[in-house]
């Protein structure tokens, strides 16, 4: 899901890769990492898309289908729902800095 984080990934999927039931996949995942697979996955995109929002001149549309949304208006309220704010809103306040991307990685990276 980290890698892959752009491409069309359900829970069904994801079962068939580990070769578990998919009541099982979601079960341990939640249990392992906190969060149902769906979340996890819209928030590594969320946080692609927080780097691309800083460090390119892409515009949040293009943004949102690079990382993976179907829709700008889902990628929107995903953003405001994980990040607190909108993704233009985002950009505005967050200006590129020389600091090192582990640094800012940590800084920026979306509470759970």
């Amino acid at each position: 899901m980290d890698r892959a984080y752009a491409q069309p990934l359900d829970v069904p999927a994801l079962a068939r890769i580990a070769h578990v039931s998919e009541t099982h996949f979601s079960r341990t995942f939640r249990a392992t990492f906190g969060e149902t697979p769906h979340r996890y996955l819209q928030r590594r995109r969320v946080e692609r898309a927080m780097f691309l929002l800083r460090e390119t001149d892409h515009s949040v549309t293009d943004i949102c289908f690079e990382v993976g949304f179907g829709s700008p208006g889902t990628f929107s309220r995903t953003f405001r729902d994980i990040v607190g704010r909108s993704p233009r809103t985002y950009r505005k306040e967050t200006a590129a800095t020389n600091v090192p991307t582990c640094f800012t990685m940590v800084w920026m990276r979306p509470s759970a």
